[in-house]
C-alpha cells in the first residue's frame, strides 16, 4: 500500500491544501509562490505542519521562497488519486442522495479539475428503479454485484436509514468497492483492506451545541 506508514491525520489535511490550490488557481494565481505560512493560514493548519506534513511525499518548495501553486497543485491531485477519474455509486435514493447526486452531477459537468463522477445510484424502491436523476439511472440494489466491477466503480456513498447501512456496506465491500463514504447515523463496520469514513449531522450539532452555553 502507498505510503502506508503515514498517519490518516495527514491524509485528511491534503485535501484542505489542495482546496487552498484549487481556489487560487482559479483566481489565475498558478504561476504563483505560497508561502508555507500562507498555505497554513489559509487552510487552518500552522506552518510547521504544512511543511512536515508535504515532507512525507517529496520536496515540493525552497526554503525561503515558497510553493510553486500550480505544481503542487498537481503533486497533491497525484498523491490523492484524483489526477484520474474516480467512479462512484450512491445507495439510498431519498432526499440526502438526491441532493448528493445533484450536487455531484453539478461540479463534475462545470469542474474541470473534479474528477469523481457518481455512475451509478442503487435503491430498493420499485417506483424509483429505472428513473434517473439528471443522466444517473438508479438501479435496483441486487445489480450492485454486477455493476460495479462493469463501471469500475471504486467509491461508494450510503444515505439510506441506520438499519440499512451495515448490510449495504456489506455489498458494497462484497462488490469490490475500496472506499466507502457512511451518511447514515451508525457505525459500519468493514474490512481492513476498505476504506471508511462517516459524516453524522447529528454529532456535529451536538458537539457545537456545547459551545453556545454563555
Amino acid at each position: 500500500m502507498r505510503w502506508s506508514k503515514i498517519s490518516d491525520a495527514v491524509i485528511r489535511r491534503l485535501p484542505l491544501y489542495l482546496r487552498v490550490l484549487d481556489e487560487l488557481a482559479g483566481n489565475g494565481s498558478e504561476t504563483e509562490l505560497i508561502s508555507s505560512q500562507d498555505l497554513g493560514f489559509r487552510a487552518g493548519v500552522g506552518p510547521a505542519l504544512v511543511r512536515k506534513d508535504l515532507a512525507w511525499f517529496g520536496e515540493f518548495g525552497k526554503q525561503g521562497v515558497g510553493y510553486e501553486v500550480a505544481f503542487l497543485r498537481d503533486e497533491l491531485r497525484k498523491i490523492l488519486n484524483l489526477d484520474k477519474e474516480i467512479n462512484l455509486a450512491l445507495v439510498g435514493v431519498g432526499s440526502l442522495g438526491r441532493a448528493l447526486s445533484r450536487y455531484n452531477a453539478n461540479r463534475f459537468a462545470n469542474d474541470d479539475s473534479f474528477n469523481l463522477n457518481l455512475v451509478a445510484l442503487f435503491d430498493t424502491d420499485p417506483a424509483k428503479i429505472g428513473t434517473k436523476i439528471g443522466d444517473v439511472q438508479v438501479y435496483d440494489i441486487e445489480e450492485l454485484n454486477d455493476l460495479v466491477p462493469k463501471l469500475q466503480i471504486q467509491m461508494g456513498l450510503i444515505t439510506v436509514p441506520a438499519e440499512n447501512a451495515q448490510y449495504v456496506a456489506d455489498q458494497l465491500v462484497a462488490a469490490g468497492v475500496k472506499g466507502i463514504l457512511n451518511f447514515a447515523p451508525v457505525k459500519v463496520v468493514v474490512p481492513e483492506h476498505v476504506q471508511i469514513a462517516s459524516t453524522d449531522v447529528t454529532l456535529e450539532l451536538q458537539r457545537l451545541a456545547y459551545y453556545l452555553s454563555d
